[in-house]
């Protein structure tokens, strides 16, 4: 469930980011900026803090993990999970567990699992952007789904005024879900190097590999 609701959490940045709203073009300059630099580096890479609040349950989880993507590439760390993708196969590792899952995304399913690079098009439609508040360091840009039963009902972007990184990413449900993830490095300039974006078996002795090709 938690990998489910991060990685819905960067769809959901990645389509913020690049969101072609009609409302604010203000807003719509700032996040031009922000998303051609992303679209040209050569991987994104970034380390946050994720704390997922639910008001109705009254529970309140903390999480910290790194990415890095580059183009149909990525790797994921979690606490209690790493993923790999390297544009055609999918490793996820359970630590505590020591097995190793493998599998094959459709890739014309044009989710973060299977087309990453997708991601940066789907801005297309689906939301409208207002520059909320312009601070002395940073911007306050809020985002709205066209849709009005859309599950999502507030995406809130904060980016760094000087140098156009994301600060935090926070999104409101209609569930009482609140999701805020607090960027604490974020880089346009990390190299990726050769088997990065797969699972070595070599590093991980012993590890039960379920291979669901």
């Amino acid at each position: 469930m938690l990998m489910k609701k991060l990685l819905y959490i960067f769809i959901v940045l990645i389509i913020s980011i690049n969101a072609a709203g009609q409302n604010d073009p203000a807003a719509v300059s700032i996040l031009d900026k922000f998303s051609s630099a992303a679209i040209t580096a050569p991987s994104i890479s970034m380390k946050f803090i994720m704390i997922t609040d639910d008001q109705l349950e009254k529970i309140k989880d903390t999480i910290s993990g790194s990415v890095i993507l580059s183009k149909d590439n990525y790797r994921l760390d979690l606490p209690d999970n790493i993923i790999w993708y390297n544009g055609e196969t999918n490793w996820s590792f359970l630590p505590a567990e020591k097995e190793v899952t493998i599998t094959k995304p459709d890739r014309t399913d044009d989710s973060f699992e299977s087309r990453p690079s997708s991601l940066f098009t789907m801005y297309k439609k689906g939301y409208k952007c207002r520059l909320v508040e312009e601070r002395k360091d940073s911007y306050i840009i809020d985002l709205y789904p066209d849709e009005i039963k859309n599950e999502l009902i507030r995406v809130r972007l904060i980016i760094n005024k000087s140098t156009l990184d994301p600060v935090s990413f926070e999104y409101k449900r209609r569930d009482g879900l609140t999701m805020t993830l607090t960027v604490k490095e974020y880089s346009l300039k990390q190299k990726t190097e050769p088997g990065m974006f797969r699972f070595s078996a070599e590093k991980f002795i012993g590890v039960e590999i379920i291979d669901m090709r």
